[in-house]
Parts: C-alpha cells; structure tokens; sequence
C-alpha cells in the first residue's frame, strides 16, 4: 500500500486544457522545490516524466493519471520512474536514457524508439515499430521492454541494441505475437518471445537456444515486470522453458552470404543491358564513363586533420592562476603513478593540500569542459587532500643570487618556493610569530584542519629559510635590504582592516582580530552577534561565532551578499541570517541602529569589509594606485629591482596570491639568467572540439581519486586511446614511437580524405580540421 504524499499537477486549469509546455514547467518547478513524488492528471500532454535531470541523484516518481500524450518518457533519466495508470499513446520512452516507465494497459506506436538505457514495462500490448533502432553503451546495462501480449507490425526495426520479452499473454495477434516483418535490419541485442509467429527477417535475426544464464536471467526478471505490472500471479502458468524461444543478431559474417554483386558488375550486368551504353542519356552523348574518384585526397583535400597535443591548454589549467596542469595530473593517476602526480604539484605551489584540498573554491573545476547541467567537473580537492605528505622537491646546486621578500603569506612563500627550485637563496622576513599568513592566522580550522596545516607549513620551513622581525620594517629598512639583495619582493599582504565612519564604531571589532582570536582559542561573541559585511570573511566569522556560543548569527550587507561557496554554505549551516540592502547609521551599546530607524540587538559588533595595505614603510619612488601598490605584468613596480605580490597589489583568493608569487619568481629568474621574459602564454582549448560522449553523466559524486583519473576527459593532451585510428574511414592515421615514453599519430595524406572523424570522435580534441588554403 501506498504511503508516499503525491504533489499534483493538472492537466487543466478552470475546465480548459493546459498546453505541454505548461504543464512541463509546472513538473519542472515541483522538482526545482523539492518534490520528489508527483501525480500528473493528464489531458494528452505529451513528453511526461522526462528530462528531469536536476535531482541530482534524488529518485523521483511520477504517477500519470488521465489520458497520457505522446513520447511520455522521452529523454528520461536513471534516476525517474514513472507509472502510468492506464493505456499510453505513441512513442513512450523515445531517446530514453534510464527511466523505468510501467504501463497498466496497451501502448501505441514507437514504444521505445531509440531507447538507450532503462526499462519499460507493458501490462498489454504494443503498437507498431516496437523497440526500433535501440541501441546499447556497453558500459551500461541494456535497455529493455517487456510485453505482457504481443508486439505490432515492424517490431524491432533496425534493433542495434537492448532486451525484449515478449510474453505472448491474452496476445492481440495470437497467431503472431511479433508482428508482420518483425526484426528488419536487426544489428544487436536479443528477443525473447513465447506464443506462435509467422516469420522474422531471416537475412538479419537467427534463432537461438537459450543458454542456462539466459534462462536465470530471465526467469528472474520476469518476477520483477510482473510484479511491476501487478500480475505476479502469471509467473507459474509463462515461466515453461519449452515454450520460450531467443532471438539474436546475425553477425556480419553471418550476414554476408553469397558474395555481394559489386557496382560495375551490376553496371554491366543490370544496368547497360537494359538500357545501352550510356544509360538514359546514351543517345545523346558518348562521354568517357569510366570512374574518377568523387572524394579527393592528398593535395586535393579541402581539409587537413592536424595532431595537436599539447598545444592548447586544458580548461582547468587555464583556469587555474598557479597554472597546475590538472589533466597531467590525472593522466599520471591513471597510469598508477600516484606519487608522480603529487610531486607534480609541488612544481607550482607550496600549498597542494591546504589550498588546493580545502580552501581553494577550485577555480578548475569551475573551468572543468566537464561542468555543464548533465556533468560534474572532476573532483580536484580529493587528489589535493592526498598531498599532505608530500615530499620536499629536489633541489638544485646554489646559482648565489639572493632575493629578500617581505612577508610570509601565501604569495610570499610561493616565491620563495619557485626561486629555491631554481637554485637561488630566498629569505623570508614577516613580522609575525608563525608563517603562512592568514592561512594560518585567521583562516578557521574548521575549514582547514590543523594536522594538514601544520604538514605544509613543517615542509615549507624545512625548505625556506625564515627570518621574523619583532617591529614593523620601515622606508630605511627596504634601502638596507635592497643594498643585501638582488632583488625584493613585497609580499606583506593587506593587513589593515576597512573601518566604517560611523559614530560608536570604536565598539566593534574588526574581523582579522576576532578570527585570530577564535584560532588561539579566546573569542567571545556572546549569544548574539552581527556581521556588517557578508562576504567570505564575514561567513567565516558567523561559523566561529557559532562554535563559540553564538545562536543569534546575522550578517548584514549594503548589497547582494557576495559570499559563495564552502563559506556560505557554512554560515548558512550554522543558522546564520543573511539580510540587505541594510545601512549601518550607528553602534550602540545595544547593538546596530540602522538608518532605517531599526535596531539590530547584538552582544558583540564585527565589521568585515575588505582591508587595505600598510603602506606606511614603502619608499616614495614606488607608485601606489587607490592604496595598493602599482605593478607591471611582471609584477614589477616602478623601482626594477623591487617586485610586488599577492592582497598589496590587488585583493584576491588565495590561489591568485600563489600565482602571482610564482610569475613573479619566474621573471626574476629571467632577469637573473639573462632572458626575456614570455608573456605570450599558450591559449585555452575550445571546450567545443571535447568530446564527452564516453563519460559517465551520472557521476555527480567522485567516490576515489582512480574514478577522477578514468573520467577527466584529458582535454589538449592526447591519452593515446586510438579511437582516431579506429574511426578512421580510409585507415589514414597510424602511431608512431618516437623513443621510450613518447609517441605521435601521423596522417597519410595520400589516404586521407579529409572527412573529420578523427576530430569529431577525439574525446580530448587533439585534432585540429584546417582548411587546406591555411
């Protein structure tokens, strides 16, 4: 019995009928709440039950009362299952892609056509063209149909895959339960059938015995349908081997028979000797009717299919300011090399756990070809969770050039980290206790835990040296160390926090202060508390807030709030309240006196609204713009010896105060070694020549970092699968060794006709289709 509460959609709306289109969306915007159980009163709308794809992996049912339209079904997904209480019209489950839809009566024309995945259960019989050009991905189940009676005319046309279990029940037909000309251009899958018949196309089916696994198969299953169906009571009276019989493809071999007569023999042999030489036309004309060849090749092609790997950069690395090649990554895992794809990362940032595992908002994926509404991006944060015991990188022989930088954030370590690699001394000073910056000052550790922290920041230590200051550099200092160094690099981060100029503003405190707090253990927020500010900090502040006591959280904000993410998400998890267009007038001892009049009762005040540089110890000759330190593409301020990165220069993630740590390492160590520096960085690959055709769209969720390594898509970078030399038409493209690990498709041009196969099916779109003028 039945216990699950149906939201109901109708079909009607004051006696008149509702368009599709209606009534779709009205489906779509239940499932967009919530719903998960949902009655359609149908008055012929067609296409029900489909394309409800954004449920994740939710399942979801739909009951369909009434009269059903057309193509209920179509395009459904794994996660759908659909019931519908009655007979259905024509094309039910078209280009189904995994729902299981039951039918309690008879069912039109074009039951499942195209189906690639799911099943669909028929409580009567079908109409005509049955189970025509199914087909399978042999990664996956099998679509199926199961009829309780017979199939119509046509059944199985052009079957290239998939089950059918015809039961040949209380039949429409009882002296042919397949149908006039059924099984015509069968390719694959199987047809399992009991009750008479009148033939099937012999020239594509053959009869078979059924195998014992077969047989378990299907008795089995046959349990499950008629359980679907509500007729479990059949099972004894059908379930007779004797009187089941299996259908199957011929295979091409099979299916060629006598020899096929060729073109010019049916020229000579059919064709001219009806007609003459010359065919229709042959009274009038006398041209030289040999064969030229319609399509070109070699000089003559119109297009030129190009082996590119590697000359474009993949979506995520693009994406990525460090520039990690993410797809290298991944190739490296699906070879078994885990290590090797850890040590990768350690090339291009300090930080492949704390940042990239925990609290990057991953900037690749977000880049990942990969993410779009039917496909999640590869999990990055899994293999970067992996990297906390990673390594110190080799190091090589000292080049004695030294650089000096001033401040032991993110994007001062990530310098540091790139000039050692390259064999040149680099020496921290930070005026704090402890390195890392506010990742390890103010940044929770319920976002970062502290065991990954403190991994990183002993691998770092043991590879940078590190000088702490107890008082605050000044202009005379940066003179004194610019005489020591080669060169400088400012790195000192925005340290001052934005205040609000409003009366009792002494009263707050700011949001660095009360996080730094919260690290050591010593926050107070009382019971209740406001943010005046709901960005990232700000929700980072709520969650501590929340662990220290807190139970009336809220954030308030001149705007649209512009946090995101694992921050928000947070906040929001601890019950914080998120409300704007609000404007601050005054603090009061009782809280926040909005200029609406409104106050807002708090025990404790924080203001979190972005902060500033110190500035104070720049000399005059470095410009600033709008408080921040001006800079070059280099990140070269207008002092050439003096470099500049990370919040001083402009606010940022911490992913881009590593990445601009890293250039700016770089161009020193091109003024070092005496080269000029390429800004000329590679471009992205068009996300169109990726192809995702042979990835699963139901991973949502990454369960390994082995199934992240099977599904990235490797875009730009060939993963040498040879489907270009399979597609291939003309056998044109071959591989080539060129040495121990390397290798390279070629093309005979001679062969070649240009068609673009290779470059339609490369699921990492490796190659380019030119024109032959290019």
């Amino acid at each position: 019995m039945e216990t699950k509460a149906y939201h109901i959609i109708s079909g009607k709306q004051a006696g008149t009928r509702l368009e599709t289109r209606i009534v779709e969306e009205r489906i779509q915007e239940a499932v967009a709440k919530g719903h998960r159980f949902i009655q359609v009163e149908a008055f012929g709308q067609h296409g029900i039950g489909g394309r409800l794809w954004k449920t994740g992996n939710d399942p979801i049912k739909v009951k369909v009362t009434g009269q059903a339209g057309q193509r209920v079904g179509s395009f459904g997904f794994p996660n759908t299952s659909i019931e519908i209480m009655g007979p259905a019209s024509d094309d039910v489950g078209w280009l189904n892609a995994g729902a299981e839809i039951t039918i309690h009566g008879n069912a039109g024309n074009g039951l499942a056509n195209a189906m690639a995945q799911g099943k669909i259960y028929i409580k009567g019989n079908i109409g005509a063209r049955g189970m025509t050009m199914t087909k399978q991905n042999p990664r996956f189940d099998p679509p199926e149909i199961w009829v309780k009676g017979s199939a119509g005319d046509y059944f199985g046309e052009f079957m290239a895959g998939g089950i059918a279990v015809i039961c040949g029940v209380n039949p429409q037909t009882p002296d042919n339960v397949l149908g006039y000309r059924p099984l015509v251009g069968m390719v694959g899958g199987k047809v399992f059938f009991r009750g008479r018949h009148k033939g099937y196309s012999h020239a594509d089916a053959r009869e078979i015995t059924i195998s014992d696994d077969e047989w378990d198969w299907l008795t089995e299953n046959l349990k499950r349908f008629l359980q679907r169906i509500d007729e479990s009571e059949l099972y004894d009276q059908i379930i007779v081997r004797e009187e089941w019989r299996l259908l199957v493809a011929k295979t091409p071999h099979e299916r060629v028979g006598a020899a096929r007569r060729s073109m010019a023999s049916y020229r000579e042999e059919a064709w001219d000797r009806e007609l003459g030489w010359g065919g229709m036309i042959g009274d009038i004309s006398f041209i030289d009717r040999s064969p030229i060849p319609v399509i070109a090749t070699g000089n003559l092609r119109r297009f030129i299919p190009v082996w590119e790997n590697k000359k474009y950069l993949a979506p995520c690395q693009a994406s990525c300011p460090t520039g990690i090649p993410v797809q290298e990554r991944w190739a490296l895992i699906r070879s078994g090399l885990m290590d090797e794809a850890i040590d990768l990362s350690l090339f291009y940032t300090p930080f492949p756990a704390t940042v990239c595992g925990y609290l990057c908002p991953n900037l690749c994926m977000q880049g990942c070809t990969r993410q779009n509404e039917l496909m999640a991006p590869i999990d990055i944060s899994i293999l970067g969770k992996a990297s906390t015991n990673a390594g110190i990188p080799d190091l090589p022989e000292k080049s004695g050039k030294k650089i000096g930088i001033i401040g032991g954030g993110p994007a001062g370590i990530s310098a540091a980290w790139q000039l050692i690699q390259k064999g040149h001394d680099a020496m921290i000073y930070d005026r704090s206790e402890i390195l890392g910056g506010k990742i390890a000052s103010v940044i929770p550790e319920s976002r970062i835990p502290k065991d990954v922290l403190d991994a990183e920041l002993s691998r770092i230590q043991k590879t940078i040296p590190h000088a702490m200051l107890g008082s605050d550099l000044t202009k005379k200092d940066i003179e004194e160390l610019k005489k020591k160094f080669d060169f400088l690099i400012i790195a000192a981060g925005a340290t001052r926090p934005k205040m609000l100029p409003i009366p009792g503003k002494e009263r707050m405190v700011t949001a660095i202060d009360f996080l730094e707090a919260a690290k050591k253990g010593g926050a107070a927020p009382g019971k209740r508390i406001v943010i005046i500010g709901a960005g990232n900090v700000g929700c980072d502040v709520a969650a501590e807030a929340s662990r220290f006591g807190a139970t009336d959280i809220t954030l308030i904000d001149v705007q649209e709030p512009a946090s995101f993410g694992k921050e928000r998400e947070e906040a929001e998890a601890v019950g914080a309240k998120f409300l704007w267009p609000l404007v601050a007038k005054e603090i009061t001892g009782e809280g926040v006196l909005l200029d609406s009049g409104e106050l807002l009762p708090a025990d404790l005040v924080v203001v979190s609204i972005g902060d500033m540089p110190d500035l104070g110890f720049l000399p005059e000759h470095i410009e600033t713009h709008g408080g921040f330190i001006k800079v070059n593409d280099l990140f070269q301020t207008t002092d050439p010896q003096i470099f500049a990165v990370g919040d001083i220069v402009t606010p940022g993630l911490l992913t881009d105060a590593i990445g601009a740590g890293c250039k700016a390492a770089g161009a020193i160590t091109d003024l070092l070694e005496g080269r000029e520096t390429d800004l000329n960085t590679c471009t992205m690959i068009d996300p169109d020549r990726v192809s995702l055709e042979y990835f699963d769209p139901r991973l949502n969720v990454f369960e390994d970092i082995e199934q992240c390594g099977s599904q990235c898509s490797s875009c730009g970078s060939c993963r040498d699968c040879s489907i270009c030399v399979t597609v291939c038409p003309q056998a044109a493209i071959s591989r080539e060794d060129k040495g121990e690990t390397d290798y390279e498709y070629v093309v005979d041009a001679e062969k070649c006709i240009g068609c673009g196969f290779c470059a339609a099916a490369c699921p990492c779109g490796i190659w380019g289709m030119y024109g032959n003028s290019e």
